[in-house]
């Protein structure tokens, strides 16, 4: 393991706030809100308890060529909208694939569910309709190794395209799985992130079963409520979010701009429970330190935390306590699931873009519903406004079921 540097270049996202970046920004500062309820007859069909979601704000059908979407599932649809974003963003686009050589090029996206979508959409097809009407394609668009692999394709990237899937940590996971491979000197730019569209029948009843979701029908807006005393749930959403990755020395020969460093990354698993967090935040905490640790960083320079928090009643608090045990009481935290809902496995990347904006801009957004906080949280947590704030190093958790735990410290440049 090499000692390079490694910094943000590139970010795309297409999310519940905006179909890019400055929008899904505007959208976390301004504390609007992407849940909604759902008109899908299937939510009345089957009686769903659960009938609000955070949909995507611009539909990728809107941006993708008609014959390329119809060719790809949801969750690769967003990938490659957000992919296609950052690319450009970092300076690339058309024109100038001669600044990387392909063999140096490395893709990483991961995902929690994948093209589910697809293979219910299929089988439905062939129980109703026989196999000719089966696509060709149904096991390139259902496998969860779809987005990373698209993109891969779109960048001709040869140094290595992989899809971590681990719950709601997979974005923060391909994230960190790019830092290694930078490191390691495996390559010299790696397109990293999440992608997750599986707002459907089956998902949702499966949390509402499960008892982790909101139920607050009629207020979708106040539904996604980190921290608060009455929160009941987290709310299901879709997106993607992607960052281009470089070595220091590479971003700098070509003259691209910079966002932040990607200083250091934790992870670490509970092997507590396949849905529950440790309540005592040992594993997450390890996951912290650890970020610290590879960054060699002091706890004392972490002036934010951007906290998974989904809005369940157990996790929130959870969080916090690992903060707690591995920074100390002084960094300030927001949720964004409040204003995005929980988009899985796509989370930690389109949260990792807004932890990067916040080093970039000094902003912090507001969590919103935040109207009583638990009684268990200690921590300073942003709301109502935009904070400003002079930041050095700001992380960005995530957590999957199972157990999954990524820490990512960013560090301002």
């Amino acid at each position: 393991m090499s000692n390079a540097e490694v910094v943000v270049t590139g970010l795309g996202a297409t999310t519940p706030l905006g179909g890019d970046v400055e929008s899904t920004w505007d959208g976390l500062l301004a504390g609007r809100s992407g849940v909604a309820r759902l008109d899908e007859d299937w939510v009345e069909r089957f009686d769903l308890p659960v009938k609000i979601a955070a949909r995507l704000a611009v539909e990728p059908s809107e941006v993708l060529p008609r014959v390329e979407a119809r060719r790809l599932d949801r969750s690769e649809q967003v990938a490659m909208v957000a992919a296609r974003q950052a690319w450009q963003d970092a300076g690339f686009g058309e024109g100038n694939a001669d600044d990387v050589d392909p063999e140096r090029l490395g893709v990483v996206v991961g995902t929690g569910i994948g093209g589910a979508t697809t293979l219910l959409n299929m089988d439905d097809l062939l129980e109703t309709s026989g196999l000719r009407k089966v696509s060709p394609l149904t096991v390139p668009m259902l496998m969860p190794n779809g987005p990373a692999a698209y993109v891969g394709l779109e960048l001709k990237a040869r140094a290595g395209v992989h899809a971590p899937v681990s719950a709601c940590a997979s974005g923060a996971e391909a994230i960190a799985w790019a830092w290694r491979m930078l490191r390691s000197g495996e390559a010299d730019v790696v397109v990293a992130g999440g992608a997750e569209a599986c707002i459907a029948a089956i998902t949702m009843a499966g949390f509402a079963q499960s008892r982790t979701m909101s139920t607050r029908n009629d207020e979708p807006e106040a539904a996604s409520r980190p921290w608060d005393a009455e929160r009941d749930g987290f709310v299901l959403g879709e997106g993607s979010g992607i960052v281009v990755l470089e070595r220091a020395e590479h971003a700098k020969a070509r003259g691209a701009r910079i966002y932040a460093s990607l200083a250091g990354i934790g992870t670490s698993a509970d092997s507590y429970h396949i849905t529950a967090p440790d309540p005592e935040g040992s594993g997450q905490a390890r996951a912290m330190a650890a970020a610290l640790r590879t960054g060699d960083i002091d706890p004392s320079r972490v002036g934010h935390v951007n906290a998974h928090a989904t809005s369940t009643p157990v996790g929130d608090v959870t969080e916090t306590v690992a903060v707690r045990k591995a920074i100390g009481e002084h960094p300030v935290l927001t949720a964004p699931k409040s204003a995005l809902g929980h988009l899985l496995g796509a989370a930690g990347a389109v949260e990792s873009v807004a932890t990067i904006l916040s080093l970039y801009h000094g902003l912090i957004p507001p969590t919103q519903n935040l109207n009583e906080i638990d009684p268990g949280v200690s921590h300073d947590v942003v709301t109502g406004e935009p904070r400003k704030a002079d930041l050095d190093v700001a992380l960005n958790d995530s957590f999957g079921f199972g157990g999954h735990n990524v820490s990512l410290a960013f560090a301002a440049v």
